[in-house]
């Protein structure tokens, strides 16, 4: 049964464990968010148009996507500065990233808004290089969200929550993806519409964290829990959080053996602008992440 850490949060996402602390971010309240234990997180920054996915440059300054207006912010002492901007690309808000270790950062967006068009649709995934240079590196993703780099740095691994499937690619050398793969699909049924995806039963697949046998706990945006899946789609454990869902998960601790769960009400079921009710949950597990995040 996963520990819970802390709770009345809004809608937590991208967390992320850096220099023995774990952060996330919190949509709603605009908060990057900091624990150092069990208890009440302190703020980091706060960003106006939400805050989503976090990264770090190699010497060390936080990378946070600014989701609405679609740009990737540096946090430079108490600042935060732009470092590039998405929408020339980003065909709606932006969403989840992962930073190499070169300090290039791939970041996501959700494609278009199903709040008002239930009719799903695909979109680019984007790279933001040091220099502040944008490139588009994968184009017709369905929301391309969680993702991973594997340790020897040479597959990026994303879920493509609208398409029922977790893709892989190979990771050149000059940040370039090639190579596309399935790496584990959960429907063999094109889900056109988000009520139909939501009818089927499928798994959702949000955000993900690696571990060191080359499996991924996978968030399920439209389960209870999460579930660990090896490539290929298999899933050979699951971390039940009912009645809540997980939308993200990150492997930490100082033995990466800690798994946190950023949780709340199951997808369409509330208003997390209005019901703050969102739990950081953790749970230990056998096997230590691995790779970045």
């Amino acid at each position: 049964m996963p520990t819970l850490m802390s709770k009345g949060h809004a809608f937590l996402e991208a967390p992320r464990w850096h220099d023995g602390a774990l952060y996330a971010s919190d949509f709603f309240t605009h908060d990057v968010l900091r624990w150092d234990g069990d208890g009440e997180p302190t703020v980091v920054c706060t960003v106006p148009q939400q805050p989503s996915g976090l990264g770090w440059t190699p010497d060390g300054d936080l990378l946070v996507v600014s989701m609405i207006d679609r740009r990737l912010l540096r946090l430079v002492g108490d600042e935060l500065v732009e470092v590039a901007y998405l929408g020339d690309q980003a065909t709606w808000h932006c969403n989840d990233m992962v930073v190499d270790s070169e300090g290039r950062a791939y970041v996501g967006n959700f494609g278009w808004d199903e709040a008002t068009d239930p009719v799903i649709k695909p979109t680019v995934l984007q790279r933001v290089d040091p220099d502040g240079s944008v490139h588009v590196v994968a184009e017709d993703l369905v929301c391309p969200n969680g993702m991973a780099i594997t340790p020897d740095g040479g597959t990026l691994i994303v879920s493509e929550s609208f398409a029922a499937r977790v893709t892989a690619f190979d990771c050149d050398d000059d940040g370039s993806l090639s190579n596309r793969r399935v790496w584990a699909s959960f429907s063999d049924e094109k889900l056109e519409t988000v009520p139909r995806y939501l009818e089927s039963g499928a798994i959702l697949p949000d955000g993900l964290a690696l571990d060191s046998e080359g499996a991924i706990w996978l968030a399920n945006a439209h389960g209870s829990g999460v579930h660990r899946v090896v490539e290929g789609g298999e899933i050979v454990d699951h971390i039940s959080t009912a009645p809540d869902t997980v939308f993200a998960v990150t492997l930490g601790g100082e033995d990466r053996r800690t798994l946190y769960m950023c949780s709340t009400f199951p997808y369409g079921a509330g208003n997390p602008m209005e019901e703050h009710v969102g739990k950081m949950l953790r749970q230990q597990v056998d096997v230590p992440g691995a790779g970045l995040p």
